[in-house]
């Protein structure tokens, strides 16, 4: 059961509720992105379903709401140090439900990986979701494959219908705020995607050596645009920056990094793993589709195919896990012979 209520009366209650709740949902920004004449979707805030990208996929997931680009740990002076104040307002995001499933495997990097991250955890105390509906599969999507495509986890289901919403109210909270004509309500999941993958069984095969990465040396640039797009990459590093008018005075930033960059796994002593673009590769795939299974039991990958929809050398991650399977089939036949 749910409600429905015209647009007019839910941007009322968006401004009701913008005292105690920051409102962040997909926009389209029209001359935002690499050219001029195309449009950037990506999280902003909002205070109008009007402003609400329903019918496209974001470019950027809304990871860097609980997950800044940059972020100030804390500030330090010769003696002290202070933390950054931190916004009062809880959170209401707008997500398609594989980006509420990499929330949850966020939360398993930053949450349950042997500690808590206190600076994750203050933010991501704050979010509640508001479920976005999919008709139908976007370009290079496989959330199907990668078991993202339903979820159960949202506060509120909200789907636009000409002037009207829909609404399914999942907390007791909102339905007091949220009020209107009582219907049926059932979110729109996507069942079949145009993209199949079939992720391998790896277990008891080493496959790190296989030729098949050679073919990333060449073909992959290490911009790390994949990695920024993606909705469950958590990698980052640190940065302690001194101010000019005083060396003992600064702040210490916690800054997204990448796998496939230069650097990322410099050693003192001028060390480095990793060096060739096609072992970057297969370790961002692995640890996708192998390692972090092994060890929370789901596959961190969630299919939204944000990273084939940005890589500069049309390098689909999709078809490398395709690839992987062949070469795992390879692989164990060869074996059994």
């Amino acid at each position: 059961m749910g409600i429905k209520m015209t647009k007019k009366a839910f941007d009322e209650v968006l401004k009701k509720i913008s005292a105690q709740y920051k409102i962040f949902a997909p926009v389209s920004l029209a001359g935002a992105n690499t050219f001029s004449d195309n449009e950037l979707i990506r999280y902003e805030e909002v205070k109008s379903i009007n402003e609400i990208e329903f019918d496209k996929k974001s470019q950027y997931s809304a990871k860097e709401i609980v997950i800044p680009i940059t972020q100030t740990l804390f500030y330090f002076t010769e003696d002290q140090f202070i933390e950054p104040k931190v916004d009062d307002k809880d959170v209401l995001v707008f997500l398609r439900s594989c980006d509420i499933h990499s929330f949850i495997r966020l939360d398993e990097i930053y949450l349950r990986n042997k500690f808590a991250d206190k600076y994750y955890k203050v933010l991501r105390d704050k979010i509640k979701f508001v479920l976005i509906g999919c008709n139908s599969s976007f370009d290079n999507c496989f959330c199907v494959s990668m078991d993202s495509n339903k979820t159960e986890n949202y506060q509120l289901y909200i789907k636009p219908v000409g002037e009207n919403v829909l609404i399914d109210i999942k907390d007791k909270k909102f339905e007091e705020i949220f009020k209107g004509e009582n219907v049926n309500v059932t979110p729109d999941f996507v069942v079949n995607n145009q993209v199949v993958v079939q992720v391998p069984n790896l277990q008891n095969t080493n496959i790190n050596n296989h030729q098949m990465w050679r073919e990333y040396d060449s073909r992959c640039i290490a911009c790390g645009r994949c990695n920024f797009v993606c909705p469950t990459c958590t990698c980052y590093t640190m940065q302690d920056i001194i101010y000019k008018d005083n060396e003992n005075n600064g702040e210490r930033r916690r800054v997204w990094a990448s796998c496939h960059v230069d650097g990322y796994t410099d050693m003192a002593g001028g060390h480095s793993f990793r060096k060739p673009n096609g072992d970057r590769m297969r370790f961002k795939v692995m640890h996708k589709v192998y390692d972090y299974k092994k060890r929370f039991g789901y596959h961190m990958c969630v299919g939204c195919g944000r990273c084939d929809d940005v890589c500069p050398q049309y390098i689909s991650f999709s078809n490398c896990v395709n690839k992987l399977n062949e070469a795992v089939e390879e692989t164990n036949y060869m074996k059994s012979r």
